[in-house]
């Protein structure tokens, strides 16, 4: 079994800069997470932009929905900013109905060492490998449909929309 992980930015990949305390851009860090969380996986990655969620476009949702459909495999596990993750996930669904598909990441960036990240993509490749056809969001040890699940932006988690 084979996972592709499609990355997109968000707070998963932010760097922090000390001087001016901004959050930005650089690498990814996933390579990093794989090796740290140990996994003998069959992983292809791809980056496809590095992106905050709030910036992403419904081109840029165009791009993954594309990268999902060229994708060899049926699971994959997406990295996401969590702020326009739930908007992205309903769009796969309405798209894709023949693949597992995980969106993931992490309300605390990985370089800050008290991320959930690597929390988040640990499940997430647990979830990708067990769920039937569909698409789900993966945060704190939770899995949700994409089409009952927002981020409670007051609190600072996913929850079901229809409990």
């Amino acid at each position: 079994m084979s996972i592709q992980i499609l990355i997109t930015g968000g707070t998963f990949d932010k760097e922090y800069n000390e001087l001016t305390g901004e959050l930005f851009f650089k690498d990814s860090h996933l390579q990093d997470m794989l090796k740290r969380g140990r996994s003998s996986l069959n992983i292809q990655v791809r980056t496809l932009m590095m992106q905050d969620s709030l910036d992403i476009t419904d081109n840029d949702r165009e791009i993954i929905l594309n990268s999902c459909k060229a994708a060899k495999g049926d699971k994959i596990l997406i990295t996401h900013g969590t702020d326009s993750m739930d908007q992205t996930a309903r769009y796969l669904n309405q798209h894709i109905k023949d693949k597992t598909i995980i969106l993931t990441g992490a309300m605390i960036p990985y370089v800050f060492g008290s991320s959930d990240g690597l929390f988040n993509l640990g499940a997430s490749l647990a979830y990708v490998q067990m769920l039937p056809y569909g698409v789900y969001i993966a945060m704190n040890g939770r899995v949700y449909n994409a089409e009952n699940v927002r981020k409670n932006k007051d609190k600072g988690f996913f929850e079901e929309i229809n409990p």
